[in-house]
């Protein structure tokens, strides 16, 4: 029973060990392509347009809003560019209130 403890101790400092040597590994990579990306970025004048519209991410684009609904009651009318005023409105008592 003590040799399997033993046994499970060792290999748990082992992959402790390795996760860290893993860590320090991915690091060191990631600055390296980093910088490997930053120089190609800089020598070629890519955009983000460049890069990742063309992989097919949809870049966030400006929504184009339509026309202010502005109310024209000095001349009977409903909303400007929407055609006559409804039936609804017309049609009412006191249109004033």
């Amino acid at each position: 029973m003590e040799a399997n403890l033993a046994i499970f101790q060792e290999l748990k400092a082992q992959t402790t060990l390795l996760v860290e040597q893993a860590a320090a590994a991915r690091a060191a990579e990631f600055e390296a392509v980093l910088a490997d990306i930053r120089a190609k970025v800089t020598k070629y004048g890519l955009t983000e347009w460049n890069i990742f519209a063309r992989a097919g991410w949809a870049l966030v684009k400006t929504r184009e809003r339509g026309r202010p609904q502005i109310p024209r009651p000095e001349n009977g009318g409903g909303v400007v560019g929407e055609g006559a005023c409804a039936n609804w409105i017309t049609d009412a008592k006191n249109r004033d209130r």
